[in-house]
């Protein structure tokens, strides 16, 4: 039997992510939020998955991939694929554009994952720009360098794009916050720690290794199904090098092997670019000297390793309200 503590744990968090889903979807559809700022917010959704897709490989465990925005790419341009030419619904194909890009993270992580550090980043460097080219040249399939439009976009009923793209993010976030507290989780943090000792203990460090990438490449195509309905438009270019490093910011500020981390920061540089924009070209310098100052004197991110609890933060607030009691009494 579950015990009275997990239920009611489980409950609260179940309420807490329905009402991050759906309260704001029906703000928006009253124009309590307007059109802007729900586009902001939810383009800042698709930046969150992107960054805890990072923080799997890099955080958790432990290896520099600089080509995960091609991960991104594959699942953009499956999901147009699936939907537009196969006929499959668009939910269905935002998830199996995650299994083709889990796929091609599986193909392109056997070989590279048996390197590591500065070795592993230039392979995974080389694969973006690789991938890159490729939809370049295969014009039938992606639109060549002109890009390929989704017909039916997300962006025209925001309510629903919230709905789809923020339920995703919850998912995504039960779902590794469960992931890292089971075995395969905690090997892979061991592995992070120390490949040797992990070693020494019966523990597979490349099957590890490659558990981590798989699942991080499949967050990263369900990302980019996500991000091909809502913005409308595809092209190569989603699978650079700057894009891969935009997203490495994103983990990097929020704290390497903090999810929660990685979605808070998603969300305050996505809104601090459109803020910034009354500043024109000047905003290219704002941005970079925000980004080196918080790195000189908080070098660990905003939340370190550490993660946003709401059952803590509610124990603590009815641990205070249950104190002030007694003392009145």
């Amino acid at each position: 039997m579950i015990p009275q503590r997990s239920r009611s744990n489980t409950l609260l968090l179940s309420v807490i992510a329905l009402s991050v889903i759906f309260i704001p979807a029906v703000l928006i559809t009253f124009n309590v939020i307007d059109a802007y700022t729900a586009q902001i917010i939810t383009l800042a959704g698709i930046n969150a998955i992107m960054a805890i897709s990072v923080n799997v490989i890099c955080g958790m465990t432990g290896q520099l991939s600089l080509g995960q925005a091609g991960f991104m790419a594959i699942g953009a341009y499956v999901c147009i694929w699936l939907t537009q030419t196969v006929g499959i619904p668009l939910i269905l194909s935002v998830f199996l554009a995650g299994f083709f890009a889990a796929g091609a993270g599986f193909l392109i992580g056997f070989p590279t994952l048996k390197l590591s550090g500065d070795y592993l980043a230039i392979v995974t460097l080389g694969f973006g720009e690789i991938l890159r080219v490729l939809f370049v040249n295969l014009k039938g399939f992606t639109g060549g360098a002109n890009g390929k439009v989704f017909t039916t976009t997300l962006a025209a009923r925001a309510d629903y794009a919230w709905v789809a793209i923020i339920g995703t993010l919850v998912l995504v976030v039960v779902f590794l916050q469960n992931f890292l507290r089971s075995t395969y989780g905690r090997a892979i943090l061991s592995v992070r720690e120390d490949e040797v000792a992990a070693q020494s203990n019966g523990i597979n460090v490349f099957k590890y290794k490659m558990t981590g990438f798989v699942i991080a490449a499949f967050i990263a195509g369900i990302a980019g199904g996500l991000y091909a309905p809502f913005i409308g438009f595809v092209k190569p270019d989603l699978s650079s090098f700057n894009r891969s490093i935009e997203y490495l910011i994103f983990v990097v500020l929020g704290g390497l092997g903090s999810i929660t981390g990685s979605v808070l920061s998603a969300y305050v540089l996505t809104y601090l670019q459109e803020f910034l924009r009354f500043l024109k070209d000047y905003r290219l310098l704002i941005y970079p000297v925000i980004l080196i100052l918080v790195m000189l004197f908080r070098p660990q991110g905003m939340l370190g390793m550490r993660e946003i609890s709401f059952v803590g933060i509610w124990k603590r607030l009815t641990e205070k309200r249950r104190r002030a009691r007694e003392q009145k009494e």
